[in-house]
Order: structure tokens, then C-alpha cells, then sequence
């Protein structure tokens, strides 16, 4: 099995899932962490649809607020992830995905700088940076199957 590696740079990631019982899962990551999914909607946990839509937006925040934060801290930084579910021939899916952001600076020279950089920034999280974005812009191919013993 490959090595895993986190952070920024390239390398194997992985995560496992354990179901907790109908419709709820323990989500572990490599490091330890873990989160619960809810597949249904009924609770408060996340959908796989809304960590789709986490991963998109955190993506492109982390890559933009990286870039940004170089010139001065923001005094607000919201981002949104948002997309309409649809149903059609080619089965469930999510259309319209936006990322939205939200961010202000402080007045003065370091904010006018961050606030120029702030449009490229979301440009290049989008059209380069963001790996999660550009897996879904890309349509990397996902294959499903029962685990090897």
C-alpha cells in the first residue's frame, strides 16, 4: 500500500468509514480524526452531498486564504458552497456548483493589496490549486469494487 501523506503536497490519502448503524457512518482519516455522515438527512451530521460541497469550498478558502493572508489578515472571511441535487437520465447528481466568498480587510495599504489579490486568488484556486475542484472539473474517473483480502 502506498504511504499516506497529508497536507499540501502529492502523495496516496485515504480515508475509512464504519458503519455505526442504518444509515450512519464513523469517518477516520489517516491521522486519527473522525467525524460522523449521515446518509439520510435526518440529523444534524454532514450528507455525502454537503461534504461534497464542504470539500469544494474549503478547498478554494484554504488556497485563497493562503494567498490573501500574506498581505494582512481579513476582519471577516465566509465562504459558501452551494449546488442544486437534480435527477435525470444519467441518474442523481449535483449541477450549478458555486463557491462564494465573502471577505473584507481592513482599510489601508496591506488591505488594498489583499483586496486586489482577492479576485486572482479565487481564480487560481479554481482554474489550478484547488485539488478537489479540479478532480470534479476534470471528471476523474472513480472506480467502485470490493476490497482485495
Amino acid at each position: 500500500m502506498a504511504e499516506e501523506t497529508g497536507g499540501t503536497g502529492t502523495g496516496h490519502r485515504s480515508i475509512s468509514m464504519t458503519r455505526v448503524e442504518k444509515g450512519l457512518y464513523e469517518v477516520t482519516n489517516a491521522r486519527g480524526g473522525t467525524m460522523l455522515l449521515g446518509g439520510g438527512g435526518d440529523s444534524t451530521d454532514f450528507t455525502p452531498v454537503e461534504l461534497l460541497l464542504a470539500a469544494i469550498a474549503g478547498c478554494s478558502a484554504t488556497d485563497v486564504d493562503f494567498i490573501t493572508t500574506k498581505r494582512v489578515q481579513p476582519t471577516s472571511f465566509t465562504v459558501t458552497g452551494a449546488g442544486e441535487k437534480l435527477r435525470d437520465d444519467d441518474g442523481n447528481r449535483m449541477g450549478d456548483l458555486r463557491v462564494e466568498f465573502s471577505v473584507t480587510y481592513p482599510e489601508g495599504a496591506d488591505g488594498d493589496r489583499a483586496r486586489e489579490m482577492l479576485p486572482k486568488a479565487i481564480a487560481m484556486s479554481h482554474d489550478r490549486l484547488c485539488t478537489v475542484t479540479r478532480t470534479v472539473v476534470l471528471g476523474t474517473p472513480i472506480v467502485s469494487g470490493m476490497a482485495q483480502d
